[in-house]
């Protein structure tokens, strides 16, 4: 299509559509960025928890089955300092949790994590040469970020404030993602830790748009003609959806997940740290309702989670999504069961119709 008026994104990323896929590590894989890829958007694929050896292989299938341009997302927090005292106390909160399933208590804690961008992540882009690498909590090391931007990527982060967006701008991004609350998954959170300085996708992306000079895609409650409409009229170049794409086939979310999706309202949802230590957005559920959604307790990304491992592991195969992390973005009841390449046509196609009238 070529009548899209603002094709700095398209230009950029080197993409048909001004569509790009949310990672969403753990929902989404080479399936999915194939699809979006093929319909003329940007497939992303989660490295945070794939080996070295999975991301090749995945990048593998996508350069089998597309020609589209792919990125490579990565986290950028930091890994916290070991915390024994806080993470006894977050364990003891969930004793009660143990007892009524049958979790042993006194066994070891097991460890949860999410790999940061380093040298090795580094390395891999070198190797790998994807043409998009996109962060999350920031950007990495100045070091790494200009040897990532030397072997050819475009870079991408996500800002959840206006100070974010031009700190983003200054230290190197090519265009910036304007999260706002309503998205799904992890806050891109970094110069703050403060989940009141959080704003709505359409109060922020228009003061984004005013603050910076580089191009803005627009994250959060977009996940149809409509909301890809309005981003644009906003002044975003691009819009990135994540939440619509969890009804797809391709979509590799549990079945307890998809009841959830297929269910809750979309008042239902709420920001967590209980289940990774960061804010994230997610579906209401037992372990959030009772111990209340945020607590001072959980311990710091991304350990909070390991705790709940041998909780998930009894109940998870049970279908039971007590203490399983639900995410979703607040317009999750825009979701429609269809294909990744045929929503993400229909997405873009219902909305050139209306700009080309």
């Amino acid at each position: 299509m070529s009548t899209w008026q603002d094709r700095r994104i398209l230009d950029l990323l080197g993409i048909e559509l001004p569509i790009l896929q949310a990672p969403m590590a753990g929902a989404t894989g080479s399936a999915m960025a194939i699809a979006v890829g093929n319909a003329g958007g940007l497939g992303a694929l989660p490295c945070a928890m794939l080996s070295s050896e999975q991301l090749r292989g995945e990048i593998d299938t996508f350069r089998a089955a597309c020609q589209g341009p792919l990125n490579l997302n990565f986290f950028c927090h930091q890994p916290p300092a070991p915390d024994p005292e806080q993470d006894a106390r977050w364990k003891q909160a969930l004793k009660p949790f143990y007892d009524e399933v049958g979790a042993d208590f006194e066994a070891p804690t097991p460890v949860s994590n999410r790999a940061p961008f380093d040298e090795q992540s580094c390395k891999l882009v070198e190797e790998l040469r994807p043409e998009v690498v996109s962060f999350h909590f920031g950007l990495p090391a100045p070091a790494l970020l200009q040897r990532v931007k030397a072997a050819g990527a475009r870079v991408l982060s996500s800002a959840t404030t206006v100070e974010e967006a031009i700190w983003l701008e200054q230290h190197g991004c090519d265009a910036i993602i304007a999260m706002g609350y309503e998205a799904g998954g992890h806050r891109g959170m970094f110069l703050s830790n403060d989940i009141t300085s959080q704003i709505g996708t359409f109060a922020l992306v228009p003061q984004i748009v005013d603050a910076v000079s580089l191009p803005v895609i627009a994250a959060g409650g977009v996940a149809d003609h409509r909301g890809l409409l309005a981003a644009l009229a906003l002044g975003a170049s691009a819009v990135q959806i994540g939440t619509a794409y969890l009804f797809c086939p391709e979509a590799k979310v549990s079945p307890a997940h998809r009841r959830a999706l297929d269910n809750a309202p979309a008042s239902d949802t709420a920001l967590t740290n209980l289940f990774t230590g960061r804010p994230a957005r997610g579906i209401n559920n037992r372990l959030m309702r009772e111990l209340g959604p945020m607590s001072a307790l959980a311990p710091r990304f991304p350990l909070a989670g390991g705790a709940l491992m041998p909780l998930r592991a009894i109940t998870d195969p049970q279908g039971n999504s007590d203490f399983s992390n639900l995410w979703s973005g607040q317009a999750l009841r825009l979701g429609r069961h269809m294909g990744a390449e045929s929503l993400t046509r229909e997405i873009a196609g219902e909305a050139l119709k209306r700009i080309v009238r």
